[in-house]
């Protein structure tokens, strides 16, 4: 147990969601044979192999009705605010309830692989509060709730990950049948979810110089948009995939289409990148603690030679280590994400930036040894897909790149480390 002092509310919501999850999601893991999609044919069975290495349409559909009935009990929308149907759900409540649904390995109640949870990751309709216009908000949230409207998230390129800044994606103002707008012409690289988006948002350089932040611009583009062409879907460690590239050519939108400042755009990509990461940090701590209990427990049952593993230092000590790393991490992830809630997000980025790196890149570092050392200690059935490990080890990797890389995350603490972003710790 934490010695962290988490409000006595959130512990009562986790017994909340453990109830709901018992009544309402297990029965529907349970049913016509849906365990398929947790158990050794997981990723059999959620991979349509002939159709691009897309999700099936059947393990959509069952994530479908997971959603709607954790939206149905109030828990879906939990990090939204009330206007929104949700329940103000702040940083530390949401650390820990993703860390605790986490721990409870896989199932349908938090199936990360597909940023899939009863308690819903649920972004853009606050980017769209917090940069759109009045118009935009009346368009685009309610749609965005409704499940009517879904936004993919156009930043990477093929040549430009990290560097995204010195991306070649560019937009040009430009009237047609005597409308403002822009054209936009370029490339992205993986559009998660873009095989059922309905928009992207675009990120392009319409002035300034490579690697000025200054001069991009966020723009909504359709997906059926003339000129807006979807590529290849890349294959990865863990399938399906849905992360393809696209192409922009020629592509216009009407002015009114670009969300938040045109020169700014950047912010937009950065205004839930904090709390994302202290989210996804938590996620992390959960799965590897999954794993570390699993190993010591297994390792106490298995008698090799008359006796337990458990007896063998060898055994013990690597588990020690994992173990006491979650245990100061989970400390240090809790007390990163009450701070965050007693803070504006500006002043998040100027004092806890370099914090919030350190959880989440230690975090998903943590999860990918601990998933490794599980799979050692449980000999050749932990190798096997009959256990969980590799599962756990192969999406939970992705997170030590996509989450902002951990060089990256690592150049941000060095920043604050030795000065050079403003701050210098004494």
């Amino acid at each position: 147990m934490s010695n962290f002092s988490i409000p006595t509310e959130i512990e009562d919501y986790l017994a909340t969601l453990d109830a709901f999850i018992e009544a309402k999601i297990q029965p529907l893991q349970q049913a016509d044979d849906n365990m398929r999609f947790f158990d050794h044919r997981r990723e059999h069975s959620r991979t349509d192999w002939d159709n691009q290495g897309l999700p099936t349409q059947e393990w959509e559909d069952l994530l479908e009705q997971m959603r709607g009935l954790a939206d149905e009990a109030g828990h879906y929308r939990f990090a939204l605010p009330r206007e929104y149907g949700g329940q103000n759900g702040n940083n530390l409540a949401m650390a820990r309830i993703r860390e605790h649904l986490a721990e409870k390995g896989l199932g349908l109640h938090n199936d990360l692989q597909n940023e899939n949870s009863i308690v819903g990751n649920l972004v853009q309709p606050l980017m769209v509060r917090d940069f759109g216009t009045e118009k935009q908000k009346s368009d685009y949230i309610p749609a965005m709730l409704d499940g009517k409207m879904l936004w993919a998230f156009g930043l990477t390129e093929e040549a430009h990950g990290s560097d995204a800044t010195w991306m070649e994606t560019r937009a040009v103002r430009e009237m047609r049948n005597g409308k403002d707008g822009w054209r936009i012409d370029g490339e992205k690289m993986w559009i998660t979810g873009l095989h059922k988006a309905t928009h992207v948002m675009t990120f392009a350089r319409h002035s300034g110089q490579d690697g000025d932040a200054r001069g991009i611009g966020c723009f909504i583009v359709p997906t059926d948009a003339v000129g807006f062409e979807v590529g290849d879907y890349m294959w990865t460690f863990n399938m399906p995939t849905d992360h393809p590239k696209c192409g922009f050519n020629n592509v216009w939108i009407p002015a009114q289409d670009v969300l938040g400042d045109a020169d700014y755009g950047l912010a937009c990509a950065q205004h839930f990148v904090h709390e994302n990461r202290i989210r996804q940090a938590a996620s992390s701590l959960g799965a590897a603690q999954y794993c570390i209990d699993e190993a010591v427990k297994y390792a106490q049952e298995r008698k090799p030679f008359g006796k337990p593993l458990a007896v063998n230092q060898a055994i013990q000590f690597p588990l020690v280590e994992l173990h006491s790393e979650a245990a100061m991490l989970r400390q240090y992830i809790y007390s990163v994400a009450d701070a965050m809630d007693q803070m504006d997000k500006v002043d998040v980025a100027q004092k806890l930036s370099d914090q919030i790196s350190i959880c989440n890149y230690r975090a998903n570092r943590l999860v990918c040894n601990a998933a490794d050392r599980a799979m050692q200690v449980h000999g050749g059935i932990g190798y096997s897909r009959h256990k969980p490990f590799e599962h756990i080890y192969r999406h939970h990797r992705r997170y030590r790149i996509t989450e902002g890389a951990e060089e990256i995350q690592m150049r941000k603490v060095a920043g604050h480390l030795f000065g050079f972003m403003g701050r210098q710790k004494t």
